[in-house]
């Protein structure tokens, strides 16, 4: 996925249309400041509503905590998540891996969002989102290296709760065997910080927490 310039019609549905797509959203991930503007500008025209878009498409349907998201849906979200991303791609080991496994990172969301006693849950949708996106990026690439890490992340991205919390969910070993941790970390911190009014100093802590926990952990 190299750099590409060429015209693209949004109202086209064909295959080499949906592959310069994929092109320009590359370009926007890596370059700009604010992706989250380009975004936006394409959530409705007709191609993203396309498979495998559609997959992100569908992240404004799927309603998410108000305690926990007071900014709405997981599209809102995901479009502050990338935005902090992109602040931090430099820290990142690999930039264009990090602002892909950003931009998808919840595209498990939509098909396990439901309302549980009265509250909005998706669990699972960290497994099932690493699932999607690798069916996402194969129809686009073949660099299975790039696949990997980038659902290696969406897979592990929410560790730092699960292992911050102590809760049962946590693995630090199957994700140290996987992914780097400082990757899941990177992410972890804009997935926290893509929020409506997110305490950072809160969350901050909890990134020194978690790597840690990562660092003193013993089979």
């Amino acid at each position: 996925m190299q750099l590409k310039q060429k015209e693209i019609n949004y109202n086209l549905l064909d295959d080499e249309t949906k592959e310069i797509l994929l092109y320009e959203i590359n370009n926007h991930l890596l370059m700009d400041e604010k992706p989250s503007e380009y975004f936006n500008s394409i959530l409705d025209v007709p191609i993203f509503q396309e498979h495998p878009f559609c997959m992100l498409y569908n992240l404004k349907k799927a309603e998410q905590s108000p305690v926990h998201h007071p900014e709405g849906n997981a599209w809102n979200h995901t479009m502050l998540v990338v935005d902090y991303a992109a602040n931090k791609k430099q820290k990142s080991k690999n930039e264009k891996v990090f602002m892909w496994a950003a931009l998808l990172h919840d595209i498990g969301k939509p098909p396990t969002t439901k309302v549980r006693k009265g509250k909005i849950t998706s669990y699972d949708h960290e497994k099932v989102g690493a699932v999607m996106a690798r069916e996402f990026l194969e129809k686009f690439t073949t660099d299975e290296s790039f696949i990997n890490e980038v659902c290696s992340l969406i897979r592990w991205h929410m560790q730092i709760l699960h292992v911050v919390k102590n809760l049962p969910f946590g693995n630090i070993k199957d994700m140290k065997e996987e992914t780097d941790v400082n990757e899941v970390a990177l992410l972890g911190h804009c997935d926290r910080l893509g929020r409506k009014n997110p305490d950072v100093e809160k969350e901050t802590n909890n990134i020194e927490v978690f790597l840690k926990k990562c660092m003193d952990f013993k089979e």
